[in-house]
This record gives C-alpha cells, sequence and structure tokens, in this order.
C-alpha cells in the first residue's frame, strides 16, 4: 500500500482550515497531512494542528510553501498531494487522484475544476480562461492537454523529485505541470468538482492586484520553463 503524504499550503486560512484537514483525513488516504503556514497572522495553525495536522512554516509565497512542504514529508511517502487550504477543492476526490499512482499506470494526476461540477462563484472567468489559454500553450509546447491549473493533484515522490522545482510563487502549478510534459511523466487529468471558498479572502482572485501579479507570476513561469534547457 502506498504512502501518501498531503500538502496544505495556508495563508490566513484559520475558517476553513480545519474543515479542510479534517475531509482528508476523513478519506482514510493520507498518512500524515502537512499544513504550512506560509506566513499567517491569525490561528491557521494552531486550528490545522486541532485538527490533526503537522505544522511547518514557510517564508511568504506560494512557491516556497510548497516546497516547504515537500521537503517535510515522512520518509515512508510515496505520492504526494496537494490542494488548498480554503475548502474550495474536495478531498473526496483524493482516491481518484492518488490510484492511477498507486496502481503504477501514471506519474501525475491533476484535478481540472473546468471538467467536473462547479458551485456557482467559485471560479472566475480569468481563472478559466487562463487555465484554458496555459493548456492550449502546453499542448502545442508538449503535446499534453491540460484544462486548469488547479492546485489539487497528486505526483509520485520519485517524478517530483526529478523535476527540480524552482518558482517560489504563484508560478508553482503551472512549473510542475510544464515540467512533467517535459520530462515525459504519464499524466493524467480528471474532473473535479469545486466549491466557493469556506471562509476568508482569496489572495489571488479576490483583489484586482492580486490577479494582476498572480497571472504576471504565471506569464514569467511560463516563459522561463519553455525557454530554459531540459534539466
Amino acid at each position: 500500500m502506498s504512502n501518501v503524504s498531503v500538502i496544505i499550503p495556508a495563508l490566513n486560512e484559520q475558517e476553513p482550515i480545519a474543515g479542510v484537514v479534517r475531509e482528508c483525513l476523513a478519506t482514510r488516504v493520507p498518512g500524515e497531512v502537512i499544513v504550512v503556514d506560509n506566513g499567517s497572522t491569525d490561528r491557521t495553525a494552531e486550528r490545522a494542528r486541532e485538527a490533526g495536522a503537522r505544522i511547518v512554516t514557510a517564508p511568504l509565497g506560494y512557491g516556497r510553501a510548497c516546497a516547504a512542504g515537500t521537503r517535510a514529508i515522512s520518509p515512508e511517502c510515496d505520492i504526494v498531494v496537494f490542494l488548498d487550504g480554503d475548502g474550495s477543492d474536495v478531498p473526496g476526490f483524493m482516491p481518484q487522484l492518488v490510484d492511477p499512482i498507486a496502481n503504477g499506470t501514471h506519474d501525475f494526476v491533476i484535478g481540472s475544476r473546468t471538467r467536473g461540477q462547479r458551485e456557482p462563484g467559485s471560479m472566475n472567468f480569468q481563472q478559466i480562461l487562463s487555465g484554458r489559454i496555459a493548456g492550449l500553450i502546453l499542448r502545442l509546447l508538449y503535446g499534453v492537454r491540460y484544462t486548469d491549473m488547479c492546485a489539487f493533484r497528486a505526483i509520485s515522490r520519485d517524478a517530483l523529485s526529478k523535476l527540480n522545482m524552482r518558482e517560489e510563487t504563484y508560478g508553482w502549478n503551472l512549473e510542475m505541470q510544464m515540467k512533467a510534459a517535459r520530462a515525459g511523466l504519464q499524466i493524467l487529468e480528471i474532473p473535479v468538482n469545486h466549491r466557493r471558498r469556506a471562509g476568508g479572502e482569496s489572495k489571488v482572485s479576490g483583489t484586482l492586484r492580486g490577479t494582476f501579479v498572480a497571472g504576471a507570476r504565471i506569464i514569467a513561469t511560463l516563459v522561463r520553463v519553455a525557454t530554459s534547457p531540459k534539466e
């Protein structure tokens, strides 16, 4: 049986985080749930710990949080799952992400919110459009079909270690998808349902500045990875 570690980056998510951790543990898939406190000024870490998570801290930056989580996984871990801490992802889909990797048919499985059932208001037009555009570009570059840059994803530990992830902020998800395609990993995209965040405010789509900054980082990541030599 595979040993699964779940990594949840979280910045000021004190309202939803306990529920997210409990939902993950209720699936009985993960051997551990790691919440990476990404500079929170509220009770995110405390509430995650009370719900059963192990807490790791990281400097501000989504990619830094993901990287800190991967460094903290247990030695027995075979598969790493990432998801958001705002309650929008549905942990009940975790077995569908993990099983293809555990069965040896795939290395990287990513959820697609645009192909699943979305709660009204859970995604804005910019999020849907950017995922489609990025997917089209990656298909032209690598021949791999993506329809989303969803944070909810699973990857084998061995595959992740070979990607040499570098992005420190919002481009982390896209960098993983690009490097996975470029490395020739066996990739599967599955529909997953998506909900409105369970509390707090989005750091990306909640403000015009957040949307702009995230978009700029994603574009910069696309250009950097596409033009860099294969590692």
